[in-house]
């Protein structure tokens, strides 16, 4: 049986404001649901193309996201969340992944997966902070991108130096 969870927004030590509960949670319960406008990814892009910051959440496969408005927009990132998402019929729900004491900070892992050059710097504390709001999988394809484009910058000045043309004297 599922109790009503109450929640707060204030300040937060991990990024601005944060979202509290005033209540404790038990694990596996839902503690919010991820509301808002529905856009397209184009849409999202568009509108969103000079903000610093956003709440979208992607859908599925990323193509429809909700653009936030709801306590659950406060929720930080933590490398290491007291809470998870699960999307279940086109609805995201914040979900405890242990049990959550009363006027504790309510946050999930963000894994992120698509962004701009931003690195989405994360500094929840938490001892397994991996420096990052991507995912695990999103961060070593970022590297794998960056050593690659290294590598081909360093053999075209190679190329460049092995080319050059020479001058009689």
């Amino acid at each position: 049986m599922s109790q009503h969870v109450s929640l707060i927004v204030r300040s937060s030590t991990i990024h601005a404001a944060g979202c509290y509960t005033t209540t404790p949670v038990r694990k596996g319960e839902r503690i919010a649901e991820y509301t808002g406008q529905r856009l397209n990814k184009e849409q999202a892009d568009d509108l969103y193309q000079d903000y610093p910051v956003t709440y979208l959440f992607g859908l599925g496969d990323g193509s429809t996201v909700i653009d936030g408005f709801c306590s659950a927009m406060f929720i930080n990132h933590s490398c290491d969340g007291n809470a998870e998402t699960t999307e279940d019929d086109g609805h995201i729900w914040i979900i405890a992944l242990r049990d959550i004491a009363a006027e504790e900070e309510i946050t999930y892992d963000y894994c992120l997966y698509d962004g701009s050059e931003d690195p989405c710097t994360c500094y929840c504390g938490a001892h397994n902070c991996r420096g990052s709001m991507y995912s695990p999988q999103e961060i070593r394809r970022r590297k794998a991108e960056a050593r690659k484009a290294a590598q081909s910058k360093k053999r075209g000045k190679r190329k460049a130096a092995t080319t050059g043309s020479k001058t009689a004297r």
